[in-house]
C-alpha cells in the first residue's frame, strides 16, 4: 500500500477521534477539523511513513495548542496595534471627541459630514486643507463642522 493511501486509511479510521480530541482543546469543531485536515495533508505531502495513533494524538494536541497560543498572541498584538493606531481624543469646543464618539457620530451623519468629521478629527486636517481636499469653500467646511459638533453634543447629552 502506498503512503498516501495508508494515510487516507488512517484518516478514515482515526479522524473522528482526532477531531474530538482537538475539539476538546479548541472548543470549536471547525477549527478542530482544520487542525486534523492540516496534519494529514502535511503527512501526505511529505510522503511520510505511516504513523501510529499515539503519534497522531501528540501531533493533534501540539497543533491545537499552537492554535490557542497563536490566537492569544494575535489578540495581544491587535490590542497593542489598536491602541497605537487610535487617534488621540481631540477637543471640539467644550467636548472631547474620542474614538467611541467618532464611531457613534459616523452612524448618525451623512456622507459629506462624515468626510469632514474624519478629515478633521482622525486625519487632523485644518479647515483650509479639508476645503481643498473636497473642493468646497472653507465656510462650507466650517458649517459642516458646526453641525458635527452639534451632533456630538447631542450624543453626549443623550448618554448623560
Amino acid at each position: 500500500m502506498a503512503p498516501a493511501s495508508e494515510h487516507a486509511a488512517a484518516y478514515q479510521r482515526f479522524g473522528p477521534a482526532l477531531v474530538r480530541k482537538a475539539e476538546r482543546i479548541l472548543r470549536n469543531r471547525e477549527d478542530a477539523v482544520d487542525v486534523v485536515h492540516a496534519l494529514f495533508a502535511e503527512l501526505i505531502a511529505r510522503g511520510a511513513a505511516p504513523v501510529d495513533l499515539p503519534y497522531l494524538y501528540r501531533a493533534v494536541t501540539n497543533r491545537a495548542l499552537n492554535v490557542v497560543r497563536d490566537a492569544r498572541g494575535r489578540a495581544r498584538l491587535l490590542e497593542r496595534q489598536q491602541a497605537t493606531l487610535a487617534p488621540a481624543p481631540r477637543a471640539s469646543g467644550a467636548l472631547v471627541v474620542g474614538l467611541d464618539l467618532l464611531a457613534r457620530l459616523c452612524d448618525r451623519l451623512d456622507a459629506d459630514h462624515r468626510d469632514v468629521l474624519v478629515a478633521r478629527y482622525v486625519d487632523e486636517l485644518t479647515q483650509d486643507e479639508i476645503a481643498a481636499l473636497y473642493g468646497v469653500s472653507r465656510k462650507t467646511v466650517g458649517k459642516r463642522l458646526a453641525r458635527v459638533d452639534a451632533a456630538a453634543a447631542a450624543l453626549v447629552a443623550e448618554g448623560a
